[in-house]
């Protein structure tokens, strides 16, 4: 009562309403959060994935881009907000403080006053990953800073902060210890020069972390060094002692800070997940393990051996997303903890929530009980089967097709029954999307799923398309890539 002695009604509520925001603040800032990908031919309502949060206790979201329904949806949700800018708009910024601050009015400005708890904006997404080949190393920084600027400029410096979310291979160990970690060689001085800046605006450094990649990109790794409760060999790093991958990456991070002088920096972790498809190692039983693995660490307030305590965390991810680049693998589109639809994939406690299991999201509309898949009168040997397939894998998801997949054990005709409905469906079940040539296909009321080997039924998007779902016939097969059906051909003839 000392403290408060003296001071009127009205000054002590200000100061209580203050300090309960405060405490809000603090609270969310530490609560778990995700990444919300948008990437998907039937995207969830977003006043839906807003409740879905909500109901999952879940208190910090990541966003991709500036998506105005999106963030429009968050307002006065007391979600805190990370607003992404994709990488293609990293030039047009870096060159234009002009630039910077028509972005920072219409996607952050606005919306802050609307009631959207914008904390960050994250410049750019993996701008140095290796495989990009430099492509963006002279525009991020520069990006960055006319950002940073902007912000400043409409009085949103101190509480919106601007970040880079950075792959893992920015950093590296000369031996398997992280006290030997350094930044990579060709792009150190640039990060040096990011890290003082982000240090000086008081900004944080954002990781992306991957335990699932370390296992999948080499066949000798030790499978239970990727995860939280294996028995594997560990790492003594003079007296510090790492069990898994996820510790050792974090602190090769932080002892690569502190060796120029930004021990004290604070970091992110931007995306840590595990798939549950599209790959012998992704599954619904090593997604449930590592990420409880992590939660249960993550609410213990463990944290890593060279940083102790509480963490701030974005699962990979919120929802599956069917619409993104396969590039780096198949299991690309199967990183939610929720399937398309917003169910949950498997049982997971966030710590967040009295039923301790994911809430799935709610009041969702499907399209009719009807697939469509192959005709129990077709001929493989038809040169048609393989171009059709082709066909509705390039404009469906195949991804659950293949070895070490959840339909790995489709035999022929049950693959080319998946790919055709995959079409069918994503094109909203139009009559056109099941006429396949030669008569190849027929639409059937009788679900063909296996074991776990969904046919999935699409959801009902807000306002139908009027598309008639482009050309299914034989001209527009043979515009498809050899790579392409030649996948095709080792899904019909190879998996029997």
């Amino acid at each position: 009562m000392g403290l408060l002695k003296g001071i009127n009604f009205h000054g002590g509520f200000l100061v209580f309403v203050f300090l309960l925001f405060f405490i809000a603040m603090v609270k969310s800032v530490e609560g778990i959060g995700v990444n919300w990908g948008t990437q998907s031919t039937h995207p969830l309502p977003a006043a839906t994935v807003v409740k879905m949060l909500k109901d999952n206790g879940i208190q910090n979201v990541k966003l991709f881009d500036a998506d105005s329904t999106i963030l429009k949806a968050l307002g006065n949700s007391g979600i805190q907000v990370m607003v992404g800018i994709p990488n293609d708009m990293l030039n047009s910024l870096a060159n234009s403080e002009k630039a910077a601050e028509n972005w920072v009015s219409k996607n952050l400005s606005s919306h802050v006053a609307n009631g959207v708890g914008v904390r960050y904006v994250a410049v750019g997404n993996e701008p140095f990953l290796a495989t990009y080949n430099g492509s963006f190393l002279g525009t991020t920084f520069p990006a960055l800073q006319n950002v940073q600027s902007a912000i400043a400029k409409v009085g949103l410096g101190n509480q919106v902060k601007v970040t880079i979310p950075l792959n893992a291979d920015v950093y590296g160990s000369s031996s398997d210890k992280p006290s030997d970690g350094d930044f990579r060689s060709d792009i150190r001085d640039l990060m040096l020069e990011i890290i003082k800046f982000l240090s000086d605006n008081g900004a944080p450094f954002t990781v992306n972390i991957y335990p699932f990649i370390s296992l999948h990109n080499d066949p000798n790794f030790p499978v239970d060094f990727a995860f939280f409760d294996g028995n594997s060999n560990s790492i003594n790093d003079n007296g510090r002692i790492y069990q898994n991958v996820f510790d050792a990456n974090h602190d090769t991070l932080v002892w690569a800070l502190q060796k120029h002088g930004y021990g004290n920096m604070s970091i992110i972790v931007g995306e840590i997940g595990w798939p549950t498809d599209g790959d012998r190692s992704a599954n619904l039983q090593y997604a449930q393990r590592f990420n409880q693995g992590f939660m249960t660490r993550f609410n213990a307030g463990t944290g890593t051996p060279m940083r102790p305590g509480t963490m701030e965390v974005y699962l990979f991810s919120l929802i599956d997303e069917d619409h993104k680049s396969i590039e780096p693998g198949n299991f690309e589109r199967h990183w939610g903890l929720f399937y398309f639809d917003g169910t949950a994939k498997y049982q997971l406690n966030l710590g967040t929530t009295s039923s301790n299991a994911l809430v799935p999201a709610s009041s969702v509309s499907y399209l009719a009980q009807q697939w469509c898949v192959l005709s129990s009168s077709a001929n493989l040997d038809d040169p048609q089967v393989v171009l059709s397939v082709s066909y509705a894998c390039a404009n469906g998801d195949c991804t659950r097709l293949g070895y070490g997949t959840s339909c790995e054990s489709l035999d022929s005709r049950g693959n080319i029954s998946y790919a055709f409905n995959s079409y069918y469906q994503i094109n909203d079940q139009l009559e056109s999307a099941c006429k396949f040539p030669d008569g190849l296909s027929v639409v059937t009321n009788q679900d063909p799923s296996t074991g776990d080997c969904k046919f999935r039924i699409m959801i009902q998007l807000p306002s139908s398309s009027s598309n008639e779902g482009g050309n299914v016939g034989g001209v527009g097969h043979l515009e498809k890539p050899v790579g392409l059906i030649l996948f095709v051909l080792v899904i019909l003839f190879v998996i029997l």
